[in-house]
């Protein structure tokens, strides 16, 4: 396992490949389809919340307020990337993101931003939201919560060795992409 810790840097970043397992311990923001296509269309990012050289996870937490108050996380587990295929590219290069965590892989358009710009796609493992949450040890701030309600929102996640590994990297290889090419080879095979 790679530790991943920030400043998540573009040194970093493009020092990782596809079938690297990353240990992520910093601040990632959760972001899903209402945040990405608010900051498509020309949303501003909220005061206190900076993606530049940072990670943007596919997430929709489920987070409870605990009796002192403050927000707990008690599930984490990544959403289905594609969704976010029209704007993720754009989104990367405009707010200078190093890392997105997902589940499903992204396609060809997000695959060039991460090469151009310095980015890797991170797929946490679905089903396993519970674990993941486990190694969320803070949430710093929400934003948005009134406009896009809870599940997506910007939540700001303190974590620490937060599994993934790089099916998705800063040199243009795809795993998504050998294993659909793989497939399809031995659908062809068959027929």
């Amino acid at each position: 396992m790679i530790p991943l810790q920030a400043p998540f840097t573009e040194d970093k970043i493009r020092a990782l490949h596809v079938g690297d397992e990353v240990l992520i311990s910093g601040v990632v923001f959760t972001g899903r389809d209402a945040v990405h296509k608010y900051l498509h269309e020309g949303g501003a990012l909220p005061p206190g919340v900076n993606l530049r050289d940072g990670i943007l996870y596919h997430c929709g937490p489920v987070v409870l307020k605990d009796e002192r108050g403050e927000w707990k996380v008690t599930a984490a587990g990544p959403t289905t990337s594609i969704r976010e295929e029209p704007y993720q590219g754009q989104i990367i290069g405009a707010f200078g993101v190093r890392g997105v965590i997902g589940k499903g892989g992204m396609g060809e358009r997000t695959l060039a931003a991460c090469r151009e710009h310095g980015c890797v796609y991170l797929h946490a493992i679905g089903g396993a939201a519970q674990v993941l949450a486990e190694c969320v040890k803070k949430v710093r701030g929400v934003y948005l919560l009134e406009e896009f309600g809870s599940p997506e929102a910007i939540w700001e996640l303190e974590v620490k060795d937060f599994p993934v590994v790089v099916t998705m990297d800063a040199h243009g290889q795809s795993l998504h992409r050998e294993v659909r090419e793989a497939s399809e080879a031995a659908l062809r095979e068959r027929l």
